[in-house]
């Protein structure tokens, strides 16, 4: 169904940066949560995130660049062979965007999978909520 703004005749994402959104979709996943050198992530993390941004994962809600690196570090520890991948094409929309995806031993089927949803501000992540659809074994 296509849906329109009101009274505007144009359809609501129009004018939003489509392919800025899915970039940050698809860099978030490896360069983030995937990455195991805590330089390379702290530099993604800088690059990608606004300096305010807040996590909202299942294990708790996290605020600004340092919490965000410690709880991505974290979670690296525990599957440090494990990498993501995603689940079909970002979907967009307005200023969010979301992102299944599933992680798990490279070439082997996802141990967990989930859905990350983002809000963005000023071209970087502002707001990222992880949903699990499993837990991780």
């Amino acid at each position: 169904m296509k849906q329109q703004a009101a009274g505007t005749g144009i359809p609501p994402s129009v004018g939003t940066d489509v392919s800025g959104i899915e970039t940050l979709l698809n860099r978030n996943l490896p360069e983030v949560f995937g990455e195991g050198d805590p330089a390379r992530r702290w530099a993604a993390i800088q690059e990608l995130y606004t300096e305010d941004c807040v996590l909202y994962a299942p294990v708790g809600t996290f605020v600004g660049h340092d919490a965000l690196d410690k709880f991505a570090g974290d979670l690296r520890a525990t599957h440090p062979h494990f990498v993501y991948t995603p689940h079909g094409a970002p979907q967009v929309l307005h200023n969010s965007g979301r992102l299944a995806w599933g992680s798990g031993p490279r070439d082997e089927a996802p141990s967990y999978t989930g859905v990350d949803f983002i809000i963005a501000r000023d071209g970087k992540i502002a707001v990222l909520y992880v949903y699990l659809d499993s837990l991780p074994e």
